[in-house]
């Protein structure tokens, strides 16, 4: 197959390899009808129920699952064939979405029923992640790693800005049932995609060891790399304090600034075109300034950004709030992913992938419960922009008590 041609931007690197961007391509697929179903389900859930613990409460669930099952499924993607545990997770998947679908048009769709299909769902999403995140390391040279993951955040968060406007117009022209079924739809490209992948061959040979075991050795290595222990505590901390804004945009617009389905999918698409920009231009900026100082930049920076989102008096500031937020965060996130992924061995990376994704989701779902909570009992504002503030005294404090903590995340 012939190389694509693409600018030589850095980066867009990782387009030039034909299995990384039909993976891509794939994913972007179905991820705009994931977004699609989050902001329909958010709406609803938000509607139905009046209550910001709830719509944290519900999303949280689809994070819970992650502080046991991101690190299984790291050591079995570590032991299988990465494609097929991809693969196998998406067709589970798909199945869900379809009983949701099912459930929306006959009229059978409850809170409840969300939150347990939310459960299940998060329990594949964080059984597959790992595995998925490897298979990309994978097809691309060590080189080209940041750009790879700068670009899959960018596929992820440009399926945030094409699908939220495809679900405000289908929720207005024929209701959640077609929102949800167009998402079912879209779980079709992913297997379509690895179906044109061919990773480079690896061993698969039977570890002597057990799971747990395996496990406990990912942590080990982590825990004794400085640079993937600082971005850990750097991960935990993003997730509780800064995260939780994403699963709080129906929130937002709905007890804030009185609006439903339209401010939601403004909100969040806004934040998903600041993420594609920032996807587009981080590769030239790491090129300039070198990986340590970007990210220890972004990182200082994201709190006051969050700050200003969340006191905004305004729907149109809040918009440009949350474009710079969409990209601050995935800026952060990116780097912090890269800096776990350079710095792990083949043999444990996608356990040190786990480990990330474990921190993260575990983060993100104990801190969008717990504002959500918080929210409901004080005011979102008072709330949200007091755990954007503390995040900012988290990373001063680090930044001075450690100057050099940041200096293993170069190499």
């Amino acid at each position: 197959m012939p190389t694509l041609q693409l600018p030589r931007l850095s980066s867009f690197r990782a387009f030039e390899h034909p299995g990384y961007f039909s993976v891509w391509a794939g994913s972007l697929v179905s991820n705009i009808g994931t977004w699609m179903e989050t902001v329909a389900l958010g709406v609803y859930v938000t509607e139905v129920t009046g209550k910001a613990e709830w719509t944290g409460g519900v999303v949280a669930l689809s994070y819970l699952p992650g502080l046991l099952l991101s690190p299984l499924g790291g050591a079995l993607a570590d032991r299988f064939d990465r494609r097929a545990f991809v693969a196998i997770g998406t067709a589970i998947q798909g199945l869900l979405a379809v009983l949701l679908t099912v459930l929306a048009f006959t009229e059978q769709l409850s809170v409840p029923a969300v939150a347990v299909i939310s459960f299940f769902n998060g329990c594949i999403n964080m059984m597959m992640g790992p595995a998925f995140n490897a298979l990309l390391a994978e097809l691309v040279p060590p080189e080209d790693l940041h750009s790879a993951m700068s670009l899959s955040s960018a596929q992820f968060n440009l399926g945030r800005v094409i699908g939220p406007i495809l679900a405000a117009t289908v929720l207005g022209a024929g209701g959640i049932a077609w929102a949800l079924l167009v998402n079912a739809l879209s779980f079709m490209a992913v297997p379509l995609a690895l179906s044109r992948v061919r990773p480079p061959p690896r061993a698969y040979a039977p570890s002597n060891t057990g799971l747990w075991a395996d496990i406990a050795r990912g942590a080990q290595a982590a825990r004794k790399d400085p640079g993937i222990r600082l971005m850990l505590v750097s991960t935990f901390g993003v997730g509780l304090l800064v995260a939780p804004f994403i699963g709080l945009v129906p929130v937002f617009a709905i007890r804030v600034f009185g609006q439903g389905a339209g401010a939601t999918s403004l909100l969040i698409t806004c934040q998903g075109a600041g993420a594609v920009l920032a996807a587009v231009a981080v590769g030239a900026l790491v090129d300039a300034f070198g990986r340590k100082r970007v990210l220890e930049g972004v990182l200082l920076a994201i709190g006051p950004v969050a700050t200003l989102y969340w006191l905004s008096p305004t729907l149109p500031l809040a918009a440009v709030s949350i474009f710079l937020l969409g990209a601050s965060y995935l800026m952060a996130l990116t780097g912090i992913h890269t800096v776990c992924q350079t710095r792990a061995p083949d043999a444990l990376r996608a356990r040190v992938s786990s480990l990330y994704g474990m921190v993260l989701n575990g983060a993100y779902a104990l801190g969008l419960w717990l504002l959500g909570a918080l929210a409901d009992r004080l005011t979102v504002r008072s709330v949200t922009a007091s755990a954007s503030l503390l995040f900012l005294a988290m990373m001063v404090s680090l930044r001075f008590l450690r100057p050099r903590a940041f200096d293993a995340t170069e190499a």
